[in-house]
């Protein structure tokens, strides 16, 4: 079984992100979903954006997001979030040893942190027409996965976004529950 380091999006760590560690966690893999954000919770994008840009900044999330992988193995599936992918990516990019990536409702893009690392399978989910991923994200994850010479893009009909998050109202049930069986048959956790 993988060991998972899951990074939240820019609400936090909410009940919903557990739940779907959780999801995980059944099928038999070790989950770590460290707290980016220290407890605290936003009730919308706008806020959490703030918290992380301003209040925060570029150079205390990636120390935090350091920090939060400092004790784990190398040998780990980088999963992220929306804000969440920005620093798996950066996690993948700089550990040596990463098994693979999935990144959940945002892209980043092979102009952020340099080359994707030869042989990390990369496996990518959004929605077509959600503002923060929508055909761009799409196009980078694209790219991202033509880089990795392994991996998936999976674009869902629909424009929300956070729709894996089960404590929010953009939550859709089966097509998460599509997400996680995709995200179990993705070759670094078989």
């Amino acid at each position: 079984m993988a060991e998972i380091l899951l990074l939240h999006h820019v609400l936090g760590l909410t009940d919903g992100v557990r739940a779907l560690a959780d999801r995980f966690r059944a099928a038999g893999h070790t989950v770590h979903t460290p707290d980016l954000f220290e407890g605290r919770t936003f009730d919308s994008i706008p806020a959490g954006m703030a918290h992380e840009e301003d209040d925060l900044g570029w150079d205390e999330m990636t120390a935090r997001t350091r920090r939060a992988a400092a004790d784990l193995p190398s040998e780990l599936v980088y999963m992220g979030i929306s804000m969440g992918v920005v620093y798996s990516h950066l996690l993948v990019q700089s550990r040596p040893g990463a098994l693979g990536a999935v990144f959940l409702e945002s892209a980043t893009s092979l102009d952020d942190f340099g080359d994707w690392p030869a042989g990390v399978p990369l496996q990518v989910h959004g929605h077509a027409d959600d503002e923060f991923f929508g055909a761009d994200g799409a196009d980078n994850a694209r790219a991202l996965v033509a880089a990795a010479g392994a991996g998936d893009v999976f674009v869902y009909p629909g424009s929300t976004h956070l729709f894996v998050d089960d404590t929010l109202p953009t939550f859709d049930a089966g097509q998460t529950a599509e997400v996680v069986d995709r995200i179990l048959a993705f070759a670094p956790l078989r």
